[in-house]
């Protein structure tokens, strides 16, 4: 193989903790579009283990087009009903038959959609009745015997079966670490056990201005263990503190934090729902409009805007490169005198995905430091072995060890 097209410069540019403004956002675990990419993954997810259970090897599939369409609901003090479920369409394509020496092989790929979709709910959001309150239905196309046939038949390597690009960058900085750990805070078991009048469906947007940080969170709430409106005031003010103390303990800088703002409690106006999450009363959501491959939506940072989730794990680099991406700058963020590091690694439909079209590492260095040779002989290493072992990123992704989304 020729040598990799790895190109290494750097940024004349402050890094983004230093700029006057910034923006970060995280939709978590019960936002709609967080649901349809968990569905999108979960899908994928299962399908692999089919493929491999039944044929030794993960056949082609991109189920990366979930789309949830909002329901209706009548959240009460106390009680409350779904009136129109959420409506939940599995899509994408997927390899639903195969040519044995024993004749065709069909892959109930539907089945395994539905079955898929109804045990992340069941799994992660405990208030929604996957029986009552969702209706979910599949639409599988057929994967392009072409596209199959790319996976491993030039060089006699995985070939990548899409022209695309994976971005990522490291390290997290002081808004970007508070908006997604409050989000996991939240969101944890713990917090649960402490507030169980709170649903999974919280949205956390960073702002910082100079110095100064303001966190507005959008926290649903489950209204059959909310009895009135005191009780609600109550709880998000016990809430607003626990996240208060929490990040007093991330962050030395100056946090206010605005917690559901929309509530107008003298018109009876509060984020009450029935099943934890906006989708029950008309927010949608579709694969890949959450958040990207490191958790965060993150304006001032170059982002792809690839869905990692539901993309197969072997071949599509739409889902690998952003992975890998990110782990790459993380171990080049490491390196003495680097502030930021920025890694963007694009692909050729065909071309063997451990040889990219080009990878690009950008730096923005601590003041005085300047790009060496060594420094630039060490992050050429580090990109060569990384996409050595490449195969590692399918391997995290099939055990959940990587963050897609």
């Amino acid at each position: 193989m020729s040598p990799r097209n790895i190109v290494i410069e750097a940024l004349q540019q402050q890094s983004v903790e230093s700029h006057s403004v910034e923006f970060v956002e995280r939709k978590g675990l019960g936002h709609p579009d967080y649901i349809a990419d968990s569905l999108s993954e979960e899908f994928s997810l299962e399908l692999c283990k089919e493929y491999q259970r039944r044929f030794g090897t993960i056949l082609h599939h991109n189920v990366d087009k979930v789309l949830l369409v909002g329901g209706q609901s009548n959240p009460k003090f106390g009680g409350g009903e779904v009136i129109t479920p959420i409506f939940i369409i599995m899509s994408g394509r997927a390899t639903s038959e195969v040519n044995t020496n024993g004749g065709v092989e069909y892959i109930p790929v539907g089945r395994i959609a539905l079955q898929a979709a109804k045990n992340w709910i069941r799994n992660n959001l405990p208030h929604l009745d996957v029986d009552h309150h969702v209706i979910v239905d599949h639409k599988i196309g057929k994967g392009s015997a072409d596209l199959v046939c790319t996976f491993n038949t030039r060089y006699g390597k995985i070939c990548s079966n899409d022209t695309s690009f994976g971005v990522g960058y490291a390290p997290f900085d002081t808004l970007e670490r508070l908006v997604f750990e409050t989000e996991r805070f939240i969101n944890s078991p713990a917090t649960k056990r402490r507030f169980p009048e709170v649903g999974e469906d919280v949205k956390v947007m960073g702002l910082r201005t100079g110095s100064e940080i303001k966190i507005t969170i959008a926290a649903a709430t489950i209204s059959k263990n909310v009895p009135d409106l005191s009780h609600y005031i109550s709880v998000k003010e016990e809430l607003k503190s626990a996240i208060e103390d929490f990040i007093a303990k991330k962050c030395d800088k100056p946090v206010e934090v605005f917690l559901n703002n929309a509530d107008m409690p003298e018109r009876g106006i509060v984020y009450l729902t029935v099943t934890g999450t906006s989708a029950e009363m008309g927010d949608d959501g579709e694969t890949g409009r959450g958040n990207r491959a490191n958790g965060l939506i993150t304006p001032q940072r170059p982002m792809s805007l690839e869905a990692a989730a539901g993309k197969n794990p072997v071949s599509h680099v739409g889902k690998i490169y952003n992975v890998l991406a990110g782990r790459i700058a993380e171990k080049i963020a490491e390196i003495k005198g680097v502030d930021e590091a920025y890694v963007k690694i694009v692909s050729q439909i065909g071309r063997a995905i451990d040889d990219p079209h080009m990878a690009n590492v950008q730096l923005v260095m601590e003041k005085g430091s300047p790009v060496t040779s060594n420094i630039q002989g060490e992050i050429r290493g580090i990109v060569e072995s990384s996409l050595d072992s490449i195969g590692e990123i399918t391997e995290a992704i099939l055990e959940k060890r990587a963050t897609l989304f």
